[in-house]
């Protein structure tokens, strides 16, 4: 059994790293919402699987590779020879702030179909993931919304990130509508600070997320506000975990550390069902994905700066002492 199972996009973040003879450097890191999850969690302790496809090249093999090294099944993930592996620009502001550019159409990540997706993984896992980017196509859309549905179907819970970018949509209405069309299926939903207002026309994290709550019945909402910490709504119950201060180098990666981490705390308490956590086994868990997603912001790349078990672990005991 695995404690979850991602679906969605694999790609290169190309990052800007600085300047050499004026001439702007970027550093080719591995990423992906999804694939970000599943190694944050597999870091963590977690037995994660990947769903989602790369191309036949190099990037595609670089990736591959990365998810292995970071124990991610990819038994599910296929390789496509007539498309290539998706690129993202990722340029950053003076405090770390992250810009998108996408190399995307016709890439493989957009060509994942639903006889791709391994239902041996769907029928074995405890949480099954995906974000918004994969519903920007078809048909990685179908296969996304087909995996969700006989996931539940199976057993699953649902998890949820609409993390949006909107250099991959045709407009807004539309990003929205496809971001909106999904909660109804979401056990956990993870939305940032940033997605909030667009999804419920507030930023006012109580008044945002009950309107979340009464319309689309989604038992546990994560609300992540950077440098603030984190919100968290269960029904009528909520509660915040202030956030860690560090040097950032990079916000890259963040959300998606904090998801994988507090999707593995779920699993290493052996709870799928959020209302089997007590109030102080969830506010501790969204804690504990604060500090794993500030450990991310303080390194660069998204990837290559998440944190293991062991750092985790030791920082929680310096917070602790």
């Amino acid at each position: 059994m695995k404690d979850i199972v991602t679906i969605g996009e694999v790609l290169i973040d190309l990052t800007y790293s600085g300047r050499e003879n004026g001439i702007p450097v970027y550093t080719a890191n591995p990423g992906g919402a999804p694939a970000n999850v599943a190694v944050a969690a597999a870091r963590l302790g977690a037995d994660a699987a990947f769903i989602g496809k790369v191309g036949k090249d190099y990037y595609g093999d670089f990736l591959r590779k990365t998810l292995e090294d970071n124990n991610v099944d990819v038994s599910g993930m296929p390789a496509d020879d007539s498309a290539r592996t998706t690129l993202a620009v990722v340029s950053l502001s003076e405090t770390g702030e992250r810009s998108f550019s996408f190399y995307r159409r016709n890439c493989a990540d957009t060509l994942l179909s639903s006889e791709d997706v391994s239902l041996d993984l769907l029928g074995n896992t405890r949480f099954l993931h995906f974000g918004s980017v994969s519903l920007t196509d078809e048909p990685s859309r179908s296969a996304t919304l087909f995996a969700a549905q006989k996931a539940k179907e199976l057993g699953a819970a649902v998890t949820y990130d609409p993390n949006y970018r909107a250099a991959l949509w045709d407009s807004e209405s539309e990003a929205v509508e496809q971001m909106k069309s999904v909660l109804g299926m979401v056990d956990i939903l993870k939305i940032s600070d940033e997605e909030l207002p667009l999804l419920t026309g507030t930023d006012d994290p109580a008044a945002g997320t009950k309107q979340l709550f009464d319309e689309y019945g989604i038992p546990l909402i994560l609300l992540t506000l950077g440098a603030d910490g984190a919100y968290f709504r269960r029904g009528e119950e909520t509660g915040k975990a202030d956030g860690f201060k560090v040097k950032v180098a990079d916000t890259n990666g963040a959300g998606d550390t904090f998801f994988g981490a507090f999707l593995s705390r779920m699993a290493s308490l052996g709870c799928q069902d959020p209302a089997d956590l007590t109030f102080e086994q969830l506010l501790d868990s969204v804690r504990t994905a604060n500090l794993a997603a500030s450990l991310t912001t303080s390194r660069h790349g998204a990837i290559p700066a998440m944190p293991d078990l062991a750092e985790l672990q030791a920082k929680l005991s310096e917070k602790e002492a």
